[in-house]
């Protein structure tokens, strides 16, 4: 059973901000260069904010120029799922939390090599720890 299986719409609206609940599980999209990681360059680790799932760590996010949080791949594909989005006339993969379902972004074919995948994530999605300055 995934938390998503476990809380209601209405416990999500207690848990969640009023935006991050817009986005995560309205599918909404926070405007460019606005969230608070889109500029982020501390290592550490990206976490689901619904649900606390680890999803990217530091080492794979990159400067795409979108203004939004960009990762070449997550920490393990079991941890997010993809779905066709046709929204707003666009035919987009969008990128989902597998735990609970939340909406994070979409993920593009336009990213660095060897994968060639840009996972474009909305920082109001994400919660973020960063690596102990002990740790190598």
């Amino acid at each position: 059973m995934t938390e998503n299986d476990t809380l209601q719409e209405e416990e999500w609206k207690e848990k969640l901000t009023e935006e991050q609940y817009r986005v995560l599980r309205l599918k909404g999209t926070e405007r460019p260069f606005t969230g608070k990681y889109w500029n982020n360059k501390q290592k550490g680790i990206y976490y689901c904010a619904g649900c606390g799932t680890p999803l990217f760590d530091s080492s794979s996010k990159f400067e795409s120029g979108c203004g939004w949080p960009s990762f070449s791949n997550p920490i393990k594909d079991s941890k997010i799922k993809e779905e066709t989005d046709i929204n707003f006339n666009m035919r987009r993969t969008e990128v989902l939390c597998e735990k609970c379902g939340g909406h994070l972004g979409h993920v593009f074919k336009d990213g660095p090599k060897p994968m060639g995948l840009r996972y474009c994530i909305n920082s109001i999605s994400l919660d973020f720890t960063p690596k102990n300055k002990d740790e190598k």
